[in-house]
């Protein structure tokens, strides 16, 4: 009896250890990358914590035969296994997973090259004759999460009222320029680069469509440059007190006929940063299912690599950008997107690599200077939408000039939408929605 309850304290104890070694060699890892460490000697480091844990997990597991051959056989399945489990943890840790390829620029692409030292790749759709002295601007959401085709092609029609329209992917997303140290994305730097595109145009004022995560961007835009503002619709917008961004991460669709919702990485961009933002996972979704799905590979499992990557997102962004790069990290949002629960139909086709994981907190004192925008604002929303309708109330009562209209049935793609962007933009009245509360049939989050 005492023989056997030695044996099951070895194999319980070695359990324990065996579970307990993936978490030392991540923790190992990440202490590694924080004293600044190279990719190679954080992760052969942590893969060493790993495989001498797992040796010793097995060796607990496996008693010592009394007879020599058993020994010598028991160290024969111990080595084995610990060779096949090491190797295959080794090889999916340190190879790249499947990145993806250049996106193809789109018809009439162009860049800025700004003085804040973003370059961002944009489409500019004009009429033959400019009635309309105000731009307008079309601001994706995400962040990250970006269609400059679609978006110009849907867009680009209110050019034919008289408008210069301007679609742009921003910092870090789609088809513009990516960042070295990932800590350098965030919302006063989208707010300086707005500032630098309007400087740029060399207009006066700026017509802005928003949507998710670009409702924040307008909104700080708006309180940072209220006189440079005309007009602004705020379609499905991020709410003023949530972070709007991803690995934790992501559920965000880039259809523009969609919101798009993501997990986060906090920074505070309540003033343009000279060091550091502290970067804090935070996911969203139902029941952890977003954070859970950002560690799981295509077949279900837990992806060492992806453990990995998330880890170090974790301890230190530019560690991680090192380890994998921005077209690996497009694959893994994608992967994590298509995971994640959707209230709505939506499809993910555009990805912004670790912009799409950088924090987009809204600054505490943005809520009082709204009040003070006079501005014309037009708060959209779907019948089917990925924001809440809280975040939509949120808007309103901060914006006194604000008007709340209800699309029903139709999509932000639809000419029902459409319909309402032109009579806005031309100072013509939109049916108001009144309630307070979602109407029958709403099939969003509350």
């Amino acid at each position: 009896m005492a023989t056997f309850a030695r044996l099951t304290g070895r194999v319980v104890a070695g359990a324990g250890v065996l579970a307990l070694s993936p978490v030392l060699g991540l923790a190992t890892l990440a202490g590694m990358a924080m004293v600044g460490a190279e990719p190679t000697a954080f992760a052969v480091t942590g893969l060493a914590v790993f495989a001498s844990m797992f040796f010793l997990g097995l060796l607990l597991c496996v008693p010592r035969p009394r007879v020599a051959w058993g020994r010598w056989l028991r160290a024969v399945v111990v080595l084995g296994v610990e060779a096949a489990v090491v190797w295959q943890v080794s090889v999916a840790t340190l190879r790249p997973a499947p990145s993806h390829t250049s996106l193809a620029p789109v018809a009439g692409q162009r860049e800025w090259r700004l003085p804040t030292g973003s370059e961002l790749a944009y489409v500019r759709l004009a009429p033959k004759r400019v009635t309309r002295p105000d731009p307008v601007v079309f601001l994706h959401g995400g962040p990250g999460v970006a269609d400059l085709a679609a978006s110009s092609a849907f867009f680009g029609k209110l050019a034919a009222d008289g408008y210069q329209v301007y679609v742009y992917d921003q910092l870090g997303a789609g088809r513009s320029a990516r960042l070295r140290d990932p800590r350098g994305y965030g919302l006063t730097r989208d707010v300086q680069d707005l500032e630098a595109i309007r400087q740029a145009m060399g207009a006066g004022r700026l017509n802005l469509i928003a949507q998710d995560y670009g409702a924040q961007l307008a909104a700080a835009y708006l309180a940072a440059h209220p006189d440079r503002v005309a007009r602004t619709v705020l379609s499905s917008p991020a709410g003023l007190s949530q972070r709007a961004s991803t690995a934790s991460v992501l559920a965000s669709p880039s259809d523009p006929s969609q919101g798009s919702s993501t997990a986060t990485f906090s920074a505070s961009p309540t003033e343009p940063s000279q060091g550091a933002p502290a970067w804090e996972p935070q996911a969203r979704g139902t029941d952890g299912k977003v954070e859970a799905a950002a560690v799981f590979g295509r077949d279900g499992t837990p992806d060492p690599r992806l453990l990995a990557i998330s880890t170090l997102l974790r301890v230190d962004p530019r560690a991680a950008h090192a380890f994998a790069g921005d077209r690996e990290l497009d694959a893994y949002l994608d992967l994590v997107r298509r995971r994640a629960p959707h209230p709505c139909p939506a499809a993910a086709t555009g990805s912004g690599g670790y912009v799409g994981l950088s924090g987009r907190a809204a600054p505490g004192s943005l809520r009082l200077s709204l009040t003070k925008a006079t501005a014309p604002v037009l708060i959209v929303k779907g019948q089917c939408d990925e924001q809440s309708w809280a975040s939509a109330m949120e808007f309103q009562r901060a914006l006194p000039s604000a008007t709340l209209a209800y699309l029903g049935g139709s999509t932000y793609q639809s000419e029902r939408y459409l319909g309402l962007l032109r009579a806005f933009l031309a100072g013509r009245p939109v049916p108001a929605y009144e309630g307070q509360g979602p109407p029958s049939g709403y099939r969003g989050p509350a």
